[in-house]
């Protein structure tokens, strides 16, 4: 059989173009077999091949340079071909598959698996005549509803000779690929042709794509043997690109009337069945894996994880479970149940005490059948590389009363043999390994029927993966050597924390998971893809470079980005530096500043904190030299001294400012040879007093080094390990992307196609304020997130900052309401509706912020986090039934037309 491959591509010298299939004479699939392609005319690059007759042809065009070096690949996997006997030659007349195209992400998890989800496949009914030759026409368009179905209208007669009541349907066999083949005359070619969508319903064409008419150049058909095949890779929508709209709440703060005290797996159907009535596309949930690590209200906190697999028993319920054969004990549980449930907000200890109980008497009924069944074993099979150290971790937290596994003795550290050991079913504590396997089985099989339920109705989930793991987590005791256990990750100073936040996690130890192609991140994600099929990235930035803070240290402010490119002494000397480590690198402290900051508490600071090394000048006493110790010296003080509390918080944040009065870092493993300029230093008594010519320098290394210096050093992070996220599945990826932007950002996740996030209030330039207009395609445009105060809480906060939105973005004239009304909600979100981004997601409150009857009465109790506070109480429970919500015809008709007219309702 003879092969033709025709391509067009425009390369850069000393680029060539090769392809590489399946059969031995195009390489096997082996990249470094590949067979290299001829230059043709234009653009166009040509191969011709004889090969043996195949049942079945891959291949793939990539670019190589002249050394023999991979520089391009095309987007996605090898195009297929079923090779039929009938032909001695086919001809492929294909375009190259941009890996930018937009159009890429239409062929991720939420369109092949719900939105354009399609029903039983229509092959092509044909039979080859050995006598004719054959042309097939294929595009390529993942966006068409299972209503309807791509055909062709062309200036032939067997395309209808343009008449639409004519047209030629084509199969989905392939999908996303639509194909049709078709007989031709010897004199047939050239002609013209163009795709059209047609309704199953309306029984006729609907759209006719824009443009141009295509165009099938003149063959030579003498040859009555041959099928040349055409594929387009692109439908020309006259609608523009495709947008949808979604909905955010955590799954802890839905509330339904069959819940108990918090929302569950099983209450996330209601909130689809609610989507799908408004036309909402996307629900977007905060992180969903076990927090459980002190069994107190702190574990609310969903980004502290104790595993990156394990789901929070929190989420079971406990109806669907199976009701206990223990009458008196399944009554006592459900009145608490409902008692819990009619609470404002979530009382997480109370819910968590309650569902523990259950899951040990359920288990305690039900352990010997659930161990021998056969789904159970198919479970734990599935999720062998996770599950025994999750449980084992469980174990020993609750025996030994803390998650701290430096604190277990023994059981500090396990090989694989003693893990092994520790988890098997002839151990005499089995039972308290297995029922982490119970719960888990059925958390799973609640949030996967979940999933299935909403992807059957044409919705998705969104879930959330957190940039850090939890210092005391199952990871981390399993496998320290993938984090930097002596680290803190957190954030640079912004509107949320003006001395930074310091998350508390281990940061990670890139080189060491690149050993193995980044496993565990492979294995994290092909996890998180059994529930959701769009992901966000949290705080996507520390992909690029994380804020690195050392043990020694709690605020921020004591950070440096990692990795980094420091100063070194001789470079410092070279930009006119002169170095004092001492005045630079140790805090400035000096009697003015004391008097300054602690007034009449000075005497008192001095004496006891401080020591005067040089007259009017300070040190720190060695007992309090870090922040850690004075942290650890307070945290005491204030448990023996509750009442206290306030002025010793207020002591301890001073002396903290004491030890950042610096304004330089040591680069860590640089034997004191390399530095980073401390952020936000311009701020310091220690810069202020500087002489002119040194700040003026001291000011040009800090412009340096956080805007300009690491640009594409950064860049080059971010690709060694986003593309393997991308690659890891076919979740469509979202980033967090707020805070302290570098340059290279938007053009890695441009170039990966990973969805920016578009904060209205939060814009990564230097506007106040986004407008919704401007948002490119390629992102999340929303009125809020769970980290801000909600629309109508942020209204009342600054007043002269709402005059000036209400002005200029939302263009309205004269004083703004003093609250937020309900039309003014509504202004903000038709905006939003109407921009290009390619998803608009909503807050939940913001949503029914638009209706008098239905909002909040106090939107301050609708915030669910507030960042500036390190241990906040995530708590916050929406205060609608979802039961009553889906009753709301009036306001649920008004959103799904608001969705309409934003052109985010579209089937195809």
């Amino acid at each position: 059989m003879r092969l033709k491959f025709v391509v067009g591509y425009r390369t850069n010298w000393g680029e060539n173009l090769f392809v590489v299939g399946s059969c031995p004479e195009l390489g096997s699939m082996d990249e470094s077999n590949a067979v290299k392609m001829a230059h043709a005319s234009g653009e166009q690059w040509e191969l011709n091949v004889e090969i043996k007759q195949p049942k079945d042809l891959s291949y793939s065009y990539i670019i190589k340079s002249d050394n023999g070096e991979v520089v391009a690949r095309e987007f996605g996997n090898p195009r297929h071909v079923k090779v039929v006997d009938h032909f001695d030659t086919i001809y492929f007349k294909d375009y190259w598959r941009s890996v930018h195209a937009f159009e890429n992400n239409l062929l991720t998890a939420p369109f092949m698996k719900a939105f354009f989800k399609r029903g039983k496949a229509e092959p092509q009914a044909i039979s080859f005549n050995a006598r004719q030759n054959y042309v097939r026409l294929q595009i390529r368009a993942p966006r068409i509803g299972a209503n309807y179905q791509m055909g062709i209208v062309g200036s032939t007669k067997s395309l209808g000779s343009w008449e639409q009541d004519k047209v030629v349907l084509m199969s989905d066999e392939d999908f996303p690929v639509w194909k049709v083949d078709l007989p031709v005359s010897d004199n047939a070619t050239p002609f013209e042709y163009k795709f059209v969508i047609y309704s199953h319903e309306e029984k006729k064409v609907v759209t006719w794509e824009a443009g141009d008419n295509r165009y099938f150049p003149l063959h030579d058909l003498t040859n009555k043997k041959k099928l040349i095949v055409q594929s387009e890779e692109e439908f020309r929508y006259p609608v523009g690109h495709w947008k949808a709209a979604g909905v955010a709440i955590p799954v802890f703060s839905l509330r339904t009337k069959k819940s108990s005290g918090v929302g569950e797996f099983s209450d996330v159907k209601l909130l689809v069945d609610w989507a799908v009535k408004t036309g909402l596309k996307v629900v977007q949930v905060l992180p969903v894996n076990d927090t459980v690590a002190t069994h107190t209200w702190v574990d609310s906190y969903p980004y502290a994880a104790v595993s990156v697999d394990a789901l929070h028993p929190i989420y079971a319920n406990i109806h669907e479970i199976g009701r206990l054969e223990d009458k008196k004990a399944q009554a006592r549980l459900e009145k608490r149940a409902k008692e819990l449930n009619a609470l404002t907000e979530v009382d997480y200890e109370q819910v968590m005490k309650l569902k523990t109980e259950f899951f040990k008497l359920s288990f305690e009924e039900n352990k010997e059948a659930f161990l021998k069944g056969k789904t159970f074993k198919e479970f734990f099979k599935a999720n062998e590389n996770w599950l025994p150290d999750y449980a084992a971790f469980c174990c020993l937290r609750d025996r030994n009363n803390t998650p701290d596994f430096t604190q277990w003795g023994r059981h500090e550290r396990m090989t694989d043999k003693e893990l092994s050991a520790f988890v098997s079913s002839k151990a005499k504590h089995y039972d308290d390994i297995a029922i982490h396997y119970y719960i888990q089985y059925h958390l799973d099989k609640q949030l996967k029927s979940a999933t299935e339920y909403a992807r059957d109705k044409g919705v998705v989930l969104k879930g959330d993966i957190p940039i850090g793991i939890y210092r005391n987590s199952v990871d981390a005791w399993r496998l320290p050597h993938l984090f930097n256990m002596d680290t803190q990750a957190g954030a640079p100073p912004d509107d949320f924390s003006i001395t930074g936040q310091n998350w508390g996690f281990p940061t990670y130890n890139w080189e060491e998971m690149a050993k193995d192609g980044y496993g565990w991140w492979r294995e994290r994600m092909v996890k998180m893809a059994d529930y959701f099929d769009v992901f966000r990235i949290d705080h996507i930035l520390g992909f690029f470079r994380i804020w690195e803070i050392p043990w020694e240290h709690v605020e921020g402010l004591l950070g440096r980005f990692n990795p980094a490119l420091p100063f070194y002494q001789d470079e410092l000397e070279q930009r006119g530096v002169n170095f004092d480590y001492d005045r630079f690198c140790k805090p400035y402290i000096r009697e003015h500043m004391i008097f300054d900051i602690f007034g009449n508490h000075t005497d008192t600071v001095k004496r006891t904190f401080l020591e005067e090394y040089t007259p009017g000048c300070f040190q720190m006493k060695e007992l309090y030299d870090t922040q850690r110790k004075v942290k650890d010296y307070f945290d005491q003080k204030i448990a023996e001294e509750p009442e206290s509390e306030e002025f010793n918080t207020w002591l301890r944040n001073n002396l903290y400012r004491l030890i950042g009065e610096v304004l330089f870092l040591e680069a860590p493993l640089t034997n004191g040879h390399a530095f980073n300029p401390r952020i936000g230093l311009h701020s310091t008594y220690s810069f202020n007093e500087l002489d002119p010519g040194t700040k003026e320098k001291v000011d040009a290394l800090y412009i340096d080094c956080f805007y300009r210096r690491h640009n594409d050093f950064w860049r080059e992070s971010a690709m060694r390990k986003l593309p393997m996220l991308k690659e890891a599945t076919d979740m469509l990826i979202c980033g967090e992307d707020l805070g302290m932007v570098p340059a290279s950002v938007p053009g890695v996740m441009n170039e990966l196609q990973v969805l920016s996030l578009a904060i209205q209030r939060m814009p990564n330039d230097d506007r106040e304020f986004w407008h919704p207009a401007d948002t490119p395609y390629l992102s999340v445009t929303s009125t809020g997130s769970h980290d801000m105060s909600t629309l109508r809480e942020w209204w009342q906060e600054d007043r002269d900052q709402t005059q000036r939105f209400f002005n200029t973005i939302l263009g309205q004239q004269g004083s703004a309401p003093y609250f937020c009304e309900p039309w003014v909600a509504k202004d903000v979100i038709i905006q939003h509706l109407h921009s290009p981004s390619m998803l608009a997601i909503f807050p939940i409150q913001d949503l029914v912020a638009m209706d008098d009857k239905l909002r909040h009465d106090v939107p301050e109790e609708e915030r669910i986090n507030v960042p500036a506070i390190s241990q906040h109480y995530w708590k916050y429970r929406f205060h609608l039934n979802m039961e009553d919500l889906l009753q709301e015809e009036g306001f649920n008709g008004f959103l799904r037309q608001m969705i309409d007219q934003g052109g985010r309702q579209a089937d195809y």
